[in-house]
């Protein structure tokens, strides 16, 4: 068994995860589902995070986002750095570590305009983004500082490659719920509430399977709770749990531009901001905080739902038995039980805890995984979910100083 670690810090910016875990290749080609074996959370220097706020508002200059792209490498560097510290690992013992580094851009393709562009069109590879229907993206935290100072195999950026070829790229957990459950004999379901909330559903056959992002996860909650309550979020929905929908803010939540975007869609962070937040909650004063955090928390649940009943076709949710929840937002009571109440009485909503998985660090499960699958030269997107034009292999790598031949 190989020994890999993941490292994941998601549009939430509210830390970075890093996990151990264990796999090997199966007689099928693919990658055994990932044993989990250890996991840790790390906070952002604060400085580092004075300098990257700005950025996910178009607030850096090139100069500043030239240097932030090492600097965040560095700390993501000094994460992993006092992970394997605290668990006595030795870098020559982990095959690789994989991550995407901190997106602070991310735009959605343009799908009705790339369906109707011909193959003379699709020649034209500047035009491709000269012109904007291709989706595109950026992450921080270079590769080469990464693997240069823990001295590991490194495997980051996974989303470009996918553009390359159309793929949304947004989200990518369906690889490594393909890993998971490509065995289990029938559909399954899995839902993670991240910032943005995604789902994605795994079948036996990639090309039967779907994966969207539903809109928000916990960016308008957290973004009330900072004004609201003075708290990063609200803990566990105890206040939302206190509230009760308010129809005419959900009508409007409902009405977002987002869900006017074609699937596979993608959300960003921009999406559902605070400045996004702000005005709703200016519009909507005289409604209380319980209330206005009630309906963040059903908007997000109302939204997941919707998703699955618009974009999955009927017959195939009807045979759904189960959703595995993973990301932060299941602690939150209040999304959860929206989540469930709204669900097709069929499927039974869980947590990753049930299959393995610490539902706090599946993310950073499946960038170790993808990074494990590029290495092999395993095919690790999905195209039929994205809408990619072809398998590839995502990722950039930058090799462990140490396996340098000719050194001495």
């Amino acid at each position: 068994m190989d020994r890999i670690i993941g490292v994941n810090s998601g549009s939430s910016f509210d830390g970075i995860d890093v996990i151990l875990g264990e796999t090997e290749v199966a007689p099928d080609g693919f990658p055994k589902p990932l044993k989990f074996l250890k996991g840790g959370s790390y906070q952002w220097p604060k400085k580092v995070q004075e300098l990257i706020l700005p950025a996910f508002e178009n607030k850096v200059d090139m100069i500043g986002l030239n240097r932030l792209t090492y600097i965040a490498g560095a700390a993501i560097a000094e994460a992993i750095r006092t992970f394997m510290r605290e668990n006595s690992l030795d870098n020559k013992d982990i095959f690789c570590v994989g991550l995407d580094g901190q997106t602070i851009y991310q735009e959605q393709a343009k799908y009705d305009i790339i369906n109707s562009m011909t193959e003379a069109d699709k020649d034209d590879w500047v035009g491709r983004w000269l012109n904007g229907p291709y989706p595109a993206g950026y992450q921080i935290g270079d590769t080469s500082v990464i693997a240069g100072l823990i001295d590991i195999t490194t495997v980051t950026n996974f989303r470009q490659a996918d553009h390359a070829q159309g793929g949304a790229a947004a989200p990518l957990m369906q690889y490594f719920d393909y890993t998971l459950f490509r065995n289990a004999g029938e559909p399954i379901l899995s839902l993670n509430i991240g910032g943005i909330a995604n789902v994605h559903l795994t079948e036996k056959d990639r090309n039967k399977m779907f994966a969207f992002d539903t809109g928000p996860g916990n960016l308008v909650s957290d973004s009330m709770a900072k004004r609201l309550l003075n708290q990063p979020c609200d803990y566990d929905g105890k206040v939302a749990l206190q509230g009760k929908v308010h129809d005419p803010l959900l009508q409007e939540f409902m009405n977002h531009d987002f869900f006017k975007r074609p699937v596979p869609r993608s959300g960003w962070k921009l999406d559902f901001d605070a400045n996004y937040c702000n005005k709703i909650m200016d519009k909507y004063s005289d409604v209380s905080k319980e209330d206005l955090l009630a309906t963040a928390c059903r908007f997000t649940g109302e939204a997941i739902v919707r998703s699955l009943n618009d974009y999955i076709p009927s017959e195939v949710l009807r045979t759904v038995k189960v959703m595995y929840a993973s990301g932060g937002g299941v602690r939150n009571k209040a999304i959860m039980k929206y989540i469930q109440e709204k669900l097709p009485s069929n499927i039974r909503l869980a947590l990753s805890d049930e299959i393995g998985i610490p539902p706090e660090y599946k993310e950073a499960c499946k960038f170790a995984t993808l990074a494990y699958s590029t290495l092999n030269f395993i095919a690790d997107n999905i195209p039929a979910a994205d809408h990619a034009s072809r398998y590839t292999l995502l990722g950039k790598i930058a090799y462990a100083p140490w396996k340098a031949k000719c050194a001495e």
